[in-house]
């Protein structure tokens, strides 16, 4: 089974992958390093024609290039800066940095290396591709989008009626049904819908002129692991400096838990908390983080009602509606929805992931604030990071 081409523009990608390209691209060109693939569900076997339909897919990628309309498209997001997308017109996807294989089980192996700027690229390119292939190998695709269009439709008549009140985007690329699935998921809770105030697939902003939404990710600190001259435990410190140097406070919500959201508000100091619209929750109890992102912003005289929470953890509708409804008098609030919007069928999704494990040669890791979502190939490294997060937390009592 020969598919169509999933990757037909390079805008087709999250936009913080852009963002944090452009800080490495001033300030960190001397980095390299390795991405690994993991899928979380238990029992999923790729097959030896998937494996060749995903390296096909992959060489088809590669032989992509930014055109001079969707440069232009960069050009005009207000923090993109000029020679940044020039370097993005000389860019291309390499396909020796992406090596694919699998074992006799049929467990998956993908593993990008090369210079951090262009293998980080490849992260949102390649779940795409790997979920596309998955769901229209192993099921009927016309019966798994049979059951997305009448959930889909269900979500619009409950973000019409009342039913969900909250306002929130569309961050469905990498774990979508398909290409045109998430095409049509996106038009349609822009057109059918006022609560959709944008996506972070840059291609379908691009194409339906709607907001292009995102900051960075948990790859953007762990980068900092890898720098010799940085401190374990002060990552985050260095993360944010250069994010507010690049960005002068524009495009400013933080993510919190890459080496747990404790640490993280040591360095959220009273300039960051001036400096950052917001902050971003992507693991663990979302109603306990969200007082203690409160809490600390009151120890700082800050009300919090001029301040952003935005929640992207696994969300679907009805758990975004009673977050909404917790803390809409008491802060911003604002959503990043993903698989329930772009992959909400009669089977289960995918939890798959492409995570930075090396940089420059040195184990990198997230610790999160929930145990079961840290990934590191070293387990000596994870516990030496731990101990690192721990003396400095204890040290600052």
């Amino acid at each position: 089974m020969k598919l169509q081409p999933i990757i037909q523009s390079l805008l087709d990608t999250d936009l913080y992958k852009f963002n944090m390209d452009q800080v490495i691209f001033h300030k960190h060109t001397d980095l390299c390093g390795q991405y690994f693939f993991k899928c979380r569900n238990r029992d999923i076997v790729f097959t030896p024609e998937m494996e060749d339909e995903i390296n096909a897919q992959i060489d088809r990628l590669c032989t992509l290039r930014f055109t001079k309309e969707e440069l232009d498209y960069l050009r005009s997001i207000r923090f993109i800066k000029n020679d940044y997308v020039e370097f993005l017109r000389l860019w291309r996807p390499i396909r020796d940095y992406v090596t694919v294989s699998r074992t006799a089980e049929g467990e998956l192996s993908v593993v990008v290396d090369g210079p951090l700027f262009s293998a980080m690229q490849f992260e949102i390119f390649l779940l795409e591709i790997i979920n596309e292939v998955y769901f229209r190998m192993k099921y009927d695709y016309e019966v798994l989008r049979k059951s997305a269009e009448e959930k889909l439709d269900a979500k619009i008549k409950a973000l019409n009626d009342g039913t969900y009140t909250f306002k929130f985007a569309e961050f469905g690329c990498r774990r979508r049904l398909s290409r045109e699935w998430e095409d049509v998921v996106v038009k349609r809770l822009a057109t059918e819908t006022d609560k959709c105030v944008g996506t972070s697939n840059v291609y379908l902003a691009k194409k339906y002129n709607l907001t292009p939404i995102g900051t960075y990710a948990h790859e953007y600190v762990q980068m900092y692991q890898g720098i010799d001259k940085i401190p374990l435990a002060y990552t985050n410190h260095y993360a944010m400096k250069d994010w507010y140097e690049e960005y002068q406070g524009d495009n400013g919500t933080a993510l919190t838990d890459t080496i747990t959201t404790d640490l993280f508000l040591r360095d959220f100091n009273r300039s960051n908390v001036n400096n950052y619209s917001g902050v971003r929750h992507d693991s663990a109890d979302p109603y306990e983080w969200g007082e203690k992102i409160i809490k600390h912003y009151e120890s700082f005289g800050v009300d919090p009602k001029t301040k952003l929470l935005l929640f992207s953890d696994s969300l679907d509708f009805d758990r975004a509606q009673a977050l909404y409804d917790y803390f809409k008098d008491r802060t911003k609030v604002s959503f990043g929805i993903g698989t329930f919007c772009s992959n909400d069928t009669c089977e289960k999704a995918l939890n798959i992931v492409i995570k930075l494990q090396y940089v420059n040669g040195r184990p990198v890791a997230k610790l999160s604030d929930a145990p079961d979502k840290a990934m590191c190939r070293d387990e000596n490294y994870l516990e030496y990071l731990k101990r690192s997060v721990e003396f400095r937390l204890e040290r600052e009592k």
